[in-house]
């Protein structure tokens, strides 16, 4: 039997402690960066934040102190320092790794965000395993404007792959598998962020090219990028759902559903890329209605396992 185990100091099913009896205690500071944290999310991804309602009071915390870093070091390479004319994006993600491993040493950090990501990391048993590679990909946006497959294949399981694996330490947590469920799960994990990515690099297409003079999928740029490509790349993508999909009946109840409404509305996000010409994908971004949104999440609530 293959079981998780907590590098942290609190079990899933010990009681916090009433933040407010202490008023300078680590645990309502702790309580305040994880708020923070999930503000994060609620302010970047409507679609995300909808997703994680469904993992329940036991899980979406987690996740949400994991996405929060994510978005930090995504806004560092990609977005709002780059907007604010920050000169030196590379010397902040080095402060902000650096921050990261002595937070999950320490237990502590001054940058909530950072604090609230190393809680869940020292409670998850995250190690440094999954987080280099994350930095190792975040650099990347940096300096590198093309991808062979080696670099592609490198750069996803960074900046995705591992994000989806962090997750499943959560979810594991506490509970016992097989060696075989096991490695079911870690291959879902990683098909579901290979999937994310790929979709969202198909999705910012039209931006990539333009704004940032960027392509991640190899040898596809904006002039050669046509129908064929684009269902290549569709097919691709369907491929990493379906291995998703094979590993949804061994996550816990609540992360089945939450997992299942991400795997939904990825999936129609895809099929909608599918049938827009690739002429129209290089210069608008397509999106899911909320209308669809709601059925997907209803149906990923009700029949999970049917997405």
């Amino acid at each position: 039997m293959v079981e998780s185990s907590s590098q942290g100091s609190r079990g899933r099913t010990t009681k916090r402690p009433d933040a407010t009896k202490q008023p300078t205690s680590i645990e309502l500071y702790s309580l305040a960066a994880e708020a923070a944290a999930s503000q994060v999310i609620a302010a970047y991804s409507t679609s995300f934040g909808w997703a994680t309602k469904l993992l329940g009071r036991e899980f979406s915390q987690p996740v949400e102190n994991i996405y929060a870093l994510v978005r930090v070091a995504d806004e560092i390479v990609d977005g709002a320092a780059a907007g604010a004319g920050i000169a030196e994006p590379g010397k902040l993600l080095d402060e902000l790794e650096a921050e990261t491993y002595r937070a999950m040493g320490s237990g502590f950090s001054a940058n909530i965000v950072v604090h609230a990501f190393a809680r869940t990391a020292r409670e998850a048993g995250i190690g440094r395993d999954l987080v280099e590679p994350f930095f190792f990909s975040m650099r990347q946006d940096l300096t590198v404007v093309e991808h062979d497959q080696a670099s592609f294949d490198r750069y996803v399981y960074g900046s995705a792959e591992v994000v989806g694996l962090m997750c499943l330490k959560v979810f594991m947590l506490g509970r016992s598998y097989t060696e075989a469920e096991s490695k079911t799960l870690v291959a879902g994990a990683r098909a579901l962020g290979a999937a994310f990515q790929k979709v969202n690099f198909l999705r910012d297409l039209a931006a990539d090219f333009k704004a940032l003079g960027r392509s991640y999928f190899p040898n596809v740029n904006a002039a050669n990028f046509d129908e064929a490509t684009k269902a290549r790349l569709v097919a691709d993508i369907n491929d990493d759902l379906a291995a998703a999909r094979a590993s949804l009946k061994l996550l816990p109840a609540k992360p089945r559903q939450a997992v299942a409404a991400a795997l939904g509305l990825f999936a129609a996000l895809n099929h909608r890329i599918d049938r827009t010409p690739a002429t129209t994908l290089i210069v608008a971004r397509i999106r899911v209605p909320n209308p669809l949104k709601l059925v997907i999440l209803t149906r990923a609530i009700t029949r999970p396992l049917s997405l």
